[in-house]
């Protein structure tokens, strides 16, 4: 793999190389338990000056987690897409989102123009980890074709790591629980952010083809592992879980409330 996960959150059932590198991680789901650039979509406070804003940067657990410079662009990553269907990416777009190395065994054909959407997926306000799901990302300027409707499952994570936690085994398997997710199927996206320099609050989110798929992720080995690192490595972990929903004759999504029963397909 050319990436890092952070940490990797699936449903427990009765409970709560891509194009650069990139320190990221997996959730899935589980028990509820600055300045914008004027040429990019979202900054934050500048830390130093002397790194090129443009440049998309490369993470690290370190970088990750105590940034020493300023993130301007921080992509999602999407799950390469089934071989038969090669690779679409927006040539217009100036920084193109990441890819994972392992691809999607398949994915439907409202689910891929979501993927092709999330192309320009990217938080709202800097303020991202503080604030309602649906405010913290640009979810009104997605956009499908009219006639397609479709729901999607989405699982967020707000965190905040405790003093001092030893990142490097995490990483390790989340790595592989990341790579493990995308081989098993149904994950479309993985976004990261990074702490806030003050509260030290992290938002992170996936968005998967359906709720069964999540579940499924569970009981994957990798993620297994994954799962217990982590609790040991959170002083803040909380899981949220909602839809994604594109109804038919409009061309936007919209964030609802999850409320139980079975998302997607």
């Amino acid at each position: 793999m050319g990436f890092t996960v952070v940490h990797s959150h699936a449903e427990h059932v009765q409970s709560s190389e891509s194009q650069h590198p990139l320190d990221i991680g997996l959730v899935t789901d589980g028990n509820e338990s600055e300045r914008n650039s004027d040429d990019l979509d979202v900054g934050f406070e500048v830390i130093d000056t002397e790194r090129d804003p443009h440049e998309l940067p490369t993470f690290n657990s370190k970088s990750l987690t105590s940034p020493s410079c300023t993130i301007l662009y921080l992509p999602p990553l999407l799950s390469s897409l089934p071989h038969k269907l090669g690779v679409q990416l927006h040539t217009s777009l100036g920084q193109q989102p990441m890819l994972s190395e392992t691809r999607l065994s398949d994915i439907d054909p409202v689910s891929l123009s979501l993927h092709k959407a999330l192309h320009h997926f990217h938080p709202a306000t800097p303020n991202y980890a503080e604030v309602p799901y649906e405010e913290a990302f640009n979810w009104t300027e997605l956009e499908l074709p009219e006639d397609e409707e479709r729901e999607w499952y989405c699982v967020a994570f707000r965190s905040k790591r405790l003093p001092e936690s030893d990142s490097g085994p995490l990483y390790d398997a989340d790595r592989l629980a990341h790579e493990e997710a995308v081989l098993n199927g149904g994950l479309i996206m993985y976004w990261y952010g990074v702490p806030d320099p003050e509260t030290g609050m992290n938002l992170a989110t996936c968005i998967w083809q359906s709720r069964k798929h999540a579940v499924a992720a569970n009981s994957h080995p990798h993620h297994i592992r994954a799962m217990t690192l982590a609790a040991a490595s959170y002083e803040i972990y909380t899981l949220e879980r909602h839809k994604l929903r594109k109804s038919r004759g409009e061309r936007g999504v919209t964030i609802e409330p999850f409320d139980g029963g079975e998302v997607g397909w």
